[in-house]
């Protein structure tokens, strides 16, 4: 752990979308993917089901725009990200297929990254850029 005077962070505690459409987020992150959460008043839904995040990273626009499209510009036809959040999943191949046949649009779909990692990538409704991955490094007993 890394110290500057009092603040030492030791883990991410937590991490989620701040959501205008309940309804649209509700629908991707618990029917699609599954996520199973607890709704408290006012509509608040989490979880902590979930294992941690295995890595923190801030990601260039620039190398997210080149991930999924090429270059490094993003496309001024689709709204740039704020975040982006991947899950791991046993099959990208099978999520992202179920995902598209729900009305998502990829824009990465089932590809094999230069370090090994497969994902699928598309904006959620919140506008996080969302990774279906496969990331075997990830994958071993700890």
């Amino acid at each position: 752990m890394n110290q500057f005077g009092n603040v030492g962070v030791l883990f991410i505690a937590g991490f989620g979308p701040i959501v205008r459409d309940t309804v649209a987020s509700r629908k991707l992150y618990g029917e699609n993917l599954g996520i199973p959460f607890k709704e408290e008043t006012g509509g608040y839904l989490h979880t902590e089901a979930l294992k941690g995040a295995n890595s923190f990273a801030l990601w260039p626009l620039s190398h997210a725009a080149q991930s999924c499209f090429g270059n490094d510009a993003w496309p001024d036809d689709i709204p740039a990200p704020q975040a982006w959040l991947e899950f791991d999943v046993d099959s990208v191949e099978e999520a992202t297929a179920e995902l598209e046949s729900r009305g998502y649009r990829m824009l990465v779909n089932n590809r094999t990254e230069p370090w090994g990692q497969t994902v699928s990538r598309f904006l959620s409704p919140e506008g996080l850029l969302v990774g279906i991955t496969f990331t075997p490094w990830m994958r071993t007993n700890k």
